[in-house]
């Protein structure tokens, strides 16, 4: 991913940071390796594993204190495409935060099972229901934030561990008013490796939404 990554940014400006949680495979050493082989190239380890959402929001305390103006998310195992990535950049010049949607029209998922189409689906209709918004593609981790948006939303306040770490930080960013914008993109089931998926990460996701309803109806959030 890196490798590919560095046709299609600008190495010389641009950053790519890996964050390891202490992953028992390797990860960590290799992705070492390559930060001292490229000059552009960063890793943050972490002692524990706990979760997504605290791992992306070290990654983006990092960012925003490396000065960074834009800052995008994306999986490591080829389910985003590094060809999307200035499509992503581009489209936030007009906007706060741009997600890759596999739901908006031209967007679409390639390997799934039924299975997990229904769940995906159904997880992202749930919370677009609750939570009153239009956003297709709520739990997809394919995004680019604008500095501002990251700024905005409170990092101290995101509290969710799971896969509803993607919804709250959107729906955060919605609430505060600001522009998001939806680009299609094909999201293509990993080769090699298995889904992280839990039950506890889905129970989550369904007592989170309603609670982030509730707190934004009240004020509170």
């Amino acid at each position: 991913m890196i490798r590919a990554l560095a046709g299609v940014i600008d190495t010389s400006s641009d950053r790519v940071l890996v964050i390891d949680d202490a992953s028992p495979d390797g990860t960590g050493e290799i992705a070492d390796g390559l930060a001292t082989e490229l000059p552009w190239v960063f890793v943050l380890h972490r002692e524990h594993k706990e979760g997504i959402g605290p791992a992306y929001i070290a990654g983006f305390r990092w960012a925003l204190a490396e000065g960074a103006g834009l800052v995008l998310e994306m999986d490591c195992d080829f389910s985003h495409s590094p060809s999307d990535v200035l499509r992503l950049v581009e489209t936030a010049k007009d906007a706060d935060l741009v997600l890759g949607s596999r739901y908006t029209p031209g967007g679409g998922t390639e390997n799934w099972g039924l299975l997990r189409r229904f769940v995906s689906r159904g997880g992202c209709l749930y919370a677009q229901i609750l939570l009153g918004v239009r956003v297709r593609d709520l739990t997809g981790g394919f995004k680019c934030f604008r500095r501002a948006a990251l700024e905005a939303i409170d990092l101290d306040a995101l509290s969710a561990h799971g896969y509803a770490f993607q919804i709250e930080t959107t729906y955060r960013v919605h609430r505060a008013g600001l522009r998001v914008e939806e680009v299609p993109i094909r999201f293509v089931e990993r080769r090699a490796g298995a889904s992280k998926m839990t039950g506890s990460i889905v129970a989550e996701a369904i007592w989170k939404v309603p609670l982030l309803r509730l707190r934004a109806l009240s004020g509170r959030l």
